[in-house]
């Protein structure tokens, strides 16, 4: 590969390693902004119905909706123990969220 000379063996195969590596990358990072755009705008309206519904019901019952969310965290984590939660601050369906899920596609398919 240093040398100067003809193509080796080797010098071939890591280029071909290189390029499919760089490839793999592309392709996931592709699907990753596919997947992250057709996702995205179905989880932002599910949080903002969530929201008005939160909402409505705290003012028709008088509680607090501080309160409320406490106590629907506190039912989640003791009945659920799932990572999916009702936190409005990390949505599920981020580009990092999206290209992990890419990811574990691709290893995951194939034989």
């Amino acid at each position: 590969c240093a040398g100067g000379g003809g193509g080796s063996p080797v010098c071939e195969d890591n280029a071909r390693f290189a390029l499919l590596a760089l490839l793999i990358v592309c392709y996931m990072l592709f699907g990753a902004a596919v997947f992250s755009a057709l996702e995205r705008p179905a989880e932002e309206e599910a949080r903002r119905r969530w929201c008005s519904r939160l909402s409505n019901f705290t003012r028709t019952h008088g509680v607090s909706t501080v309160a409320m969310e406490e106590l629907l965290r506190d039912y989640e984590a003791a009945s659920l123990q799932a990572a999916v939660g009702a936190d409005e601050l990390k949505p599920r369906w981020d580009f990092s969220g999206a290209f992990y899920f890419v990811g574990t596609v691709v290893s995951t398919i194939g034989e």
